[in-house]
């Protein structure tokens, strides 16, 4: 429905109040399912907003902006969300490592796959090996994205894999990794299923791991 192509401009160009105004507009009407305004309107905004990031046409305030505008639209859309579990592609718990606070790019990714159709649980900073575990364990979750900007941090990835699979928790899940230090063959490494460099790639790396793990 072209009335609503207004939703799709507004993320692309991170506008959260008009984001807001039109998801607002569209739950009172009644005439569009929210599912549908995720798939057809705001994802495909948030992808474009990669694409453009990719080919240099878009920077890192563009993608938090447009981001933030997503989030403020799907705010809106959660209520009537509730219960279809097939709202989302699946769950990913996203944290930075012990000893890090580095967060910019890691809520960035957060925001992308947010965008893209996942529910994120977004843990924030210096998070232990405890923690994750504890959040793997209590929750049906599909992918734990581990972030780090240090040298002296990012090997703590590694003891968190070595605790979900003491825990028998490892082979439950799907683990991708990333931040400035962090290689594809550092991730080979320590027994990560995947690297990233950037938050477009995060999306297309999470979607893989999905499908691969149906």
């Amino acid at each position: 429905m072209e009335k609503y192509n207004e939703l799709y401009e507004s993320i692309l160009h991170g506008d959260m109040g008009g984001a807001v105004k039109v998801t607002e507009k569209a739950i009172a009407e009644g005439e569009v399912d929210p599912k549908s305004l995720i798939d057809d309107y705001m994802t495909p905004a948030m992808e474009e907003v990669g694409r453009r990031f990719e080919r240099q046409e878009a920077f890192v305030p563009e993608l938090l902006m447009a981001g933030r505008a997503m989030k403020g639209a799907l705010e809106i859309l959660k209520p009537a969300l509730q219960g279809q579990s097939s709202s989302y592609l699946g769950r990913i718990v996203m944290g930075t490592v012990k000893g890090d606070l580095h967060d910019i790019g890691k809520n960035l990714v957060a925001s992308m796959l947010e965008g893209c159709g996942f529910e994120v649980i977004n843990l924030g900073t210096d998070v232990s090996t405890e923690k994750f575990v504890e959040v793997v364990r209590n929750n049906q979750v599909d992918i734990l994205g581990m972030s780090a900007l240090l040298t002296t941090t990012m090997s703590y990835m590694k003891e968190v894999i070595e605790a979900l699979k003491a825990e028998g928790l490892r082979d439950r899940i799907k683990i991708m990794v990333g931040g400035a230090p962090v290689t594809e063959e550092f991730a080979r490494q320590i027994g990560a299923d995947g690297y990233s460099d950037n938050a477009n790639t995060a999306v297309a790396l999470a979607k893989q791991l999905i499908r691969n793990g149906n």
